[in-house]
């Protein structure tokens, strides 16, 4: 089956690739989709429907789309639905990463704590929807370690790898991972359709 992602995002379309293998991968841009989908929702669920019911519903195609974000507990869970545009401009991986630390510099390392969460939806021209979400604990580091990954991947160390996402290899991350856990649980649910 032909999955259209609904993301221009070249880090998120690897990754949904490399865990879906059993699809037909393709980014809403070479299916045909130009446009831009404005995320007006509240939770992570929300953005991704209204992601994926607006991507599906211009090419009439299955579409899927990925809502996730870093919660720190330090910011009272921010920056949450806001992560990609949290330095005030969408996908400045770096300006992000830079706000994230000046907020934090004053917190110690016991209070550092911070997951990623991940909600994957799929909507079908029939107009059935499914979609699963997955989490990964860990701690924000004082400074970025490793060039891998993407977003805020470098300053994210995973209690599951002991190590920052930025360290490890795309099969460990993509073992452990808020977007990894919510593909698997997703991809079940589509076998039994």
């Amino acid at each position: 089956m032909r999955l259209v992602v609904a993301s221009g995002n070249k880090g998120k379309l690897r990754e949904i690739a490399e865990i879906l293998k059993d699809y037909d991968v393709v980014s809403m841009q070479a299916a045909g989709f130009a446009g831009d989908v404005e995320e007006t929702g509240k939770t992570f669920e929300e953005n991704a429907l209204i992601k994926a019911r607006a991507v599906c519903k211009a090419l009439n195609l299955p579409a899927l789309a990925d809502d996730s974000g870093l919660c720190v507990d330090a910011l009272g869970g921010a920056p949450g639905v806001y992560s990609a545009r949290f330095c005030g401009r969408h996908g400045d991986d770096a300006a992000n990463n830079r706000l994230l630390l000046e907020k934090l510099q004053n917190v110690p390392d016991g209070e550092r704590g911070a997951y990623f969460e991940s909600c994957v939806a799929v909507c079908f021209p029939d107009g059935r929807e499914v979609t699963a979400s997955g989490r990964t604990y860990g701690k924000i580091l004082h400074r970025a370690e490793g060039e891998g990954g993407f977003g805020y991947d470098p300053l994210f160390e995973s209690e599951e790898l002991g190590k920052s996402f930025g360290l490890a290899s795309a099969e460990e991350k993509n073992a452990v991972s808020h977007r990894g856990k919510a593909l698997r649980a997703l991809a079940e649910k589509l076998k039994e359709l």
